[in-house]
C-alpha cells in the first residue's frame, strides 16, 4: 500500500480500491476499511485466519498428487494448521501489485503456497434460496430494496424460491441510487443480516442466511414434504385402510389418491371425488387454483373451493374424505352427506396422526445465501504475472480456491467463476468499496512447486509463521449441538478482534 500526500498535509490517499479517497486524520475512508492512522494509512479490520483442531477434522478428498505419487488429502482448514483467509487482508488495487499475502507452509509432507487478496467484484451477486410453499413473485418479477430494483425471481425448486440478486447490471448499469442500494443488500445479505425486500405483484420477504423467511410479516416454519403427488406416493399405505379419499392440495401438482398408480396398488377403489383443475397422468392434477399463500402455495382458504360436484355414480354416502396440505400444516376431515356434499366432520385419531406425520418429515424453513462472483480480470495479476496460467491451474485442480476458507464451488467453462456459501465463512467476511462493488475474500492454495510454474511472485511468499502476530483475528467452529465439521452445519466465532 502506498500513500499519496496532498496539498493538506493532514490528509493521506488511499490506493485500495478506484475511488481513491483522500481521508483526514483519525477518520476512515468511504469504504469503512481503511483509515488514517497518524498520517499511516492502516486497515481497520484484521487479518482473520482459520484455527482448528485435529480430534475434530475430517479429511477431504485427495485432489494432489505429488511428484512421488503421494495424495496430499486437501485438508486446508480442518486440521490442526493455521489457515489464512482473505479476510482483513487487503486489496491489489492497481492489481499489478502482488497479492497482500502469499503465505507457505508445510501441509502432509508438501511445501503449500495459499495466495490471499480481498476483490473487489464488480462482477457479483447473490443466489438465494427460500424454503416455502408460498407463492412470492412469478419468475422474472423484479426484486426490490427500498423500492429500487436488486435482482429478479428465478425458478421455483422442490420446496424452494430462488432469487438471482445483484450483477453489474444492477450495480453499475442503472441509476447511481440503484448500484448503491444493490450493493448495500448485497453486503448484508452476504455478513447474514437481514433484508427486507418486495416481489413486484408478489409478496414482501425478509431474508437473512440460515433464518427462516418472513413472508408478508409470517415467519415461515417448514419446508414441503414433496408436491401433491410426491405425499401421495409417501403416505398412501398409512391411509388407504383409514379414509376413502385423500387430495393433497398444491399449486404445481395436487394429488388424489383413488386415480393415482399408489392408489391403485393399494386397490383404493374409485370415489367419485372430481376436482378442478388440468389433469396431467392419472392423479396429478395441475393449476387447481391461483399461486397464493394458502394451502400448498395456492390462493386457497377452503379447500373445497377446489372441488367439483361429486359423480353420483360413482361416490356414496358416508364416503371419508381427507384434504391436507404438503406440509401438513393445514388438514380437513370431510364426510358426505345424503346429498352427496362434504360436511365437516371429526377426526379419527389414527387420521389426524398420518396427517401430522406429514408435518412431522418436512424440514424446517431456512433462506441460504450464496455468493458468486467471476474472479478474473486483473484480480489474477496479484497472484502471477501471467494471469492466464492461474485460470488454468484452477481448471486442472492444481490450485484450490476457497473464499475465506469455506469450499468455493467453480463453475465450468471460461474464467474463474465461484460461488460459496456465506454461511461457511467467517463473520463479516464482505466490504464494499463505493464504486459500487463488493469486497470479497478469495484465497488460491497450491503447492509451492506449482506456484514457481505459474510464474507466481516467488519473492512475496513468506512463511506462516510472519503472518501469526498478535493484531490477527483468529476464529474458530462454534459449537452448536451439530457436528462442527459438516460444512452446512457450523457457525463461526470470533475468538478474539482488535482493531
Amino acid at each position: 500500500m502506498t500513500n499519496e500526500a496532498t496539498a493538506n498535509s493532514e490528509k493521506i490517499r488511499c490506493d485500495a480500491c478506484p475511488v481513491m479517497c483522500y481521508i483526514a486524520e483519525g477518520k476512515a475512508g468511504a469504504c469503512d476499511r481503511y483509515a488514517n492512522h497518524d498520517g499511516e494509512l492502516v486497515r481497520l479490520d484484521p487479518l482473520t485466519i482459520i484455527e482448528t483442531s485435529q480430534e475434530k477434522g475430517v479429511k477431504a478428498v485427495p485432489f494432489l498428487r505429488d511428484g512421488d505419487g503421494n495424495d496430499w488429502d486437501g485438508d486446508l482448514v480442518q486440521g490442526n494448521r493455521p489457515f489464512v483467509t482473505a479476510v482483513g487482508a487487503g486489496t491489489t488495487y492497481p492489481d499489478y501489485k502482488p497479492a497482500p499475502f502469499i503465505v507457505s507452509q508445510e501441509v502432509d509432507g508438501v511445501d503449500m503456497v495459499t495466495v490471499v487478496t480481498e476483490g473487489i467484484f464488480s462482477y457479483c451477486g447473490v443466489k438465494v434460496k427460500i424454503d416455502t410453499d408460498r407463492h412470492i413473485g412469478h419468475e422474472r418479477a423484479p426484486v426490490r430494496v427500498a423500492g429500487e430494483p436488486i435482482g429478479h425471481v428465478m425458478t421455483s425448486e422442490y420446496g424452494s424460491k430462488m432469487l438471482s440478486l445483484g450483477g453489474v447490471e444492477h450495480l453499475t448499469g442503472g441509476s447511481k441510487k440503484e448500484g448503491r442500494i444493490t450493493c448495500d443488500a448485497l453486503l448484508r445479505l452476504c455478513n447474514r443480516e437481514a433484508v427486507e425486500m418486495t416481489i413486484d405483484d408478489g409478496a414482501t420477504v425478509v431474508v437473512q442466511a440460515g433464518k427462516a423467511p418472513i413472508i408478508n410479516g409470517v415467519e415461515e416454519k417448514l419446508m414441503r414434504v414433496g408436491c401433491g403427488s410426491a405425499t401421495i406416493g409417501m403416505f398412501a399405505s398409512q391411509w388407504a385402510q383409514q379414509v376413502d379419499e385423500v387430495i393433497v392440495v398444491d399449486d404445481h401438482i395436487t394429488g388424489v389418491l383413488s386415480e393415482h398408480q399408489a392408489g391403485k396398488l393399494l386397490s383404493v377403489p374409485p370415489s367419485g371425488i372430481r376436482i378442478k383443475g388440468r389433469r396431467s397422468t392419472p392423479g396429478r392434477y395441475f393449476q387447481v387454483a391461483e399461486p397464493g399463500t394458502g394451502w400448498g402455495g395456492t390462493d386457497v382458504d377452503d379447500p373445497l373451493s377446489i372441488l367439483k360436484d361429486s359423480d353420483p355414480k360413482v361416490a356414496w354416502q358416508g364416503l371419508r374424505l381427507l384434504m391436507v396440505s404438503t406440509t401438513g400444516e393445514q388438514w380437513a376431515y370431510f364426510e358426505l352427506d345424503e346429498n352427496l356434499q362434504p360436511v365437516a366432520a371429526e377426526i379419527p385419531d389414527r387420521l389426524r396422526a398420518s396427517a401430522e406425520r406429514i408435518a412431522e418429515n418436512c424440514e424446517p424453513s431456512v433462506c441460504s445465501v450464496l455468493f458468486m462472483g467471476g474472479a478474473g480480470g486483473s484480480l489474477r495479476a496479484g497472484v502471477t504475472e501471467n494471469p492466464v496460467r492461474l485460470t488454468n491451474s484452477v481448471k486442472d485442480s492444481l490450485t484450490y480456491v476457497s473464499c475465506g476458507g469455506a469450499d468455493a464451488y467453480v463453475w465450468p467453462g471460461g474464467g474463474i467463476t465461484v460461488m460459496s456459501d456465506v454461511l461457511d465463512m467467517p463473520t463479516n467476511s464482505f466490504g464494499y468499496v463505493p464504486t459500487p462493488a463488493l469486497v470479497a475474500p478469495i484465497e488460491f492454495t497450491m503447492r509451492l512447486a506449482d506456484y514457481e510454474a505459474l510464474g507466481g511472485h516467488m519473492k512475496e511468499v513468506q512463511p506462516v509463521e510472519n503472518v501469526l502476530t498478535d493484531g490477527i483475528r483468529r476464529v474458530g467452529k462454534a459449537e452448536n449441538g451439530k457436528d462442527p465439521t459438516a460444512s452446512h452445519n457450523y457457525r463461526w466465532k470470533a475468538e478474539s478482534r482488535s482493531r
